[in-house]
């Protein structure tokens, strides 16, 4: 299992991106979180098996019909927290 912390940049705000973030997650059987940073990017918290992260993130990358997604960040974490399932925060 490895935990990924993702930053993604572009208009991810108001349209719909997390929760296409959360069914595309769902799917996958990734659990973590998403949530909406003050700065205007979007923060995911993915923990999975290598395989489903990598079409995780390529799904992400493309984002939903609303949203334009310009960059990704991604950073492998070495403390992985356990997660029931894959959650929006608010």
């Amino acid at each position: 299992m490895l935990q990924l912390q993702i930053v993604v940049s572009g208009r991810v705000q108001g349209v719909g991106y997390r929760y296409f973030t959360q069914m595309k997650a769902t799917q996958l059987q990734i659990t973590g979180w998403t949530k909406n940073r003050s700065d205007g990017k979007v923060e995911i918290i993915a923990t999975g098996s290598k395989e489903n992260l990598d079409l995780f993130i390529e799904e992400i990358r493309k984002g939903n019909p609303f949203s334009t997604v310009d960059q990704i960040e991604i950073n492998q974490l070495d403390n992985i927290e356990k997660y029931q399932s894959f959650m929006i925060k608010y």
